[in-house]
């Protein structure tokens, strides 16, 4: 479609001209809404005349006679709008689209304009990241949890084939009982040495009473008393015997309970109250000792990480208020600085930052209260982007408004 485009620079209107035959009107506001651009001059030998290269970048459906040499028309000109409404339609919407979007523009550049004494920097939302892994080597008999589930802590998560572990335990089980025979056994044996003894005591005693009296010679003293002392060299073999024994009866015990333990580490429980991230294995599978299971977040630990130039990370101080603002949302969560880093680094490349890559930052860590987490665990997710705010000084202004705005449902005192 061909068009000329005429100025009216006596009432200042914009003139279209379709075909040729018909045309219409636009005001000035509404021309520069959809961004007609424009360059001319006025030559000396038509002081009337006026030649315009007008540019619609905004209505890619109209295009224009180059060069178009236009006239200023006169007072008596009446546009004719028949037939022109459905041509008229997408300039408007153009408009409108055009101004809807300036006033989106300008609010976040409103809101981009940070008071005095606050200060932001992007990050996303992360947490620590739990392991949950086989210690011993062992095939995986079950996995009670899939990706995304929300666990508890101490909650049975998965369990480890236990048949040859139990087959281990039975034999260290017999030794026990056989090891506890023995020492039976031993102390049977210390208490009929014992009684030997007693024996050889008394006949000892009359021997000694008899050899002052002459009845019997000293030579029988000298044989009960050889007799006595070897039947305490018995029992006190025989107490060593049940010493021995016994010891073999607890080392024997501790081996079984060491495969008790192991037994009961081939169930695995998880550690923290958390979100499985991972399943790295599944039933019938071989893992080795310290394999990975499952790989779980803890939400007890919920944190973002932002990095500020040293002007402002040496202003902010462990325990200063803090604001998170996830993109998309219209709220604004609280939190608190946990950490500063005491050395510098260069910011990471997953994180956006309007200073250049190059520059040093100080990591800032912006922890949120487990309080406020406990009561939204459904909808904590890592990995979500945001925005953190940061107050630098010890009276700090007001929070602007976009910062003001809580969870729903929420209590205000939220902020642990």
């Amino acid at each position: 479609m061909n068009a000329a485009a005429y100025l009216d620079a006596r009432d200042c209107h914009w003139w279209i001209d379709l075909n040729e035959r018909d045309s219409f009107e636009i005001p000035v506001w509404l021309a520069l809404g959809v961004s007609v651009g424009c360059a001319g001059e006025f030559p000396s030998r038509n002081p009337a005349g006026v030649s315009w290269r007008p540019n619609l970048r905004f209505a890619p459906h109209l295009t224009f006679k180059d060069p178009i040499v236009t006239t200023v028309p006169s007072k008596d000109a009446k546009p004719s709008w028949r037939g022109n409404a459905a041509r008229i339609l997408p300039i408007l919407v153009i408009a409108l689209a055009a101004g809807t979007g300036g006033a989106w523009y300008w609010r976040q550049s409103q809101q981009g304009k940070l008071p005095e004494g606050l200060v932001s920097g992007n990050g996303r939302i992360e947490s620590d990241q739990v392991d949950i892994a086989a210690k011993s080597a062992g095939r995986v008999r079950e996995v009670l949890a899939r990706e995304g589930d929300l666990v508890a802590a101490g909650q049975v998560l998965a369990r480890i084939d236990t048949a040859e572990l139990q087959a281990q335990r039975a034999k260290y089980a017999a030794d026990v009982t056989y090891e506890e025979a023995s020492m039976l056994e031993a102390k049977a044996t210390v208490a009929q040495r014992q009684a030997e003894l007693t024996l050889k005591e008394a006949k000892l005693r009359r021997a000694l009473k008899l050899v002052v009296t002459g009845a019997v010679s000293e030579e029988s003293r000298d044989e009960a008393q050889s007799e006595h002392d070897s039947a305490r060299a018995v029992l006190e073999a025989a107490e060593r015997t049940v010493t021995a024994r016994e010891r073999s009866v607890v080392a024997a015990q501790a081996l079984v309970d060491q495969i008790d333990a192991q037994i009961a580490d081939t169930i695995l429980v998880a550690p923290v109250q958390g979100r499985v991230l991972y399943r790295l294995a599944n039933p019938g599978e071989v893992v080795s000792a310290g394999g990975k299971v499952l790989t779980i977040v803890n939400l007890s630990e919920i944190y973002m990480e932002i990095y500020l130039p040293s002007e402002k990370a040496m202003r902010v101080t462990i325990g200063s208020p803090a604001r998170i603002v996830f993109d998309g949302a219209d709220f604004a969560v609280p939190a608190k600085v946990s950490f500063v880093s005491p050395d510098a680094q260069f910011t990471p490349k997953q994180v956006e930052t309007r200073s250049e890559r190059d520059k040093l930052m100080f990591r800032v860590k912006l922890r949120m209260p487990p309080s406020l987490i406990e009561r939204h665990l459904d909808q904590v997710k890592t990995g979500t982007r945001g925005v953190g705010y940061v107050r630098l000084d010890p009276n700090p202004p007001d929070w602007p408004d976009f910062l003001q705005k809580r969870v729903q449902g929420d209590p205000v005192d939220a902020e642990d």
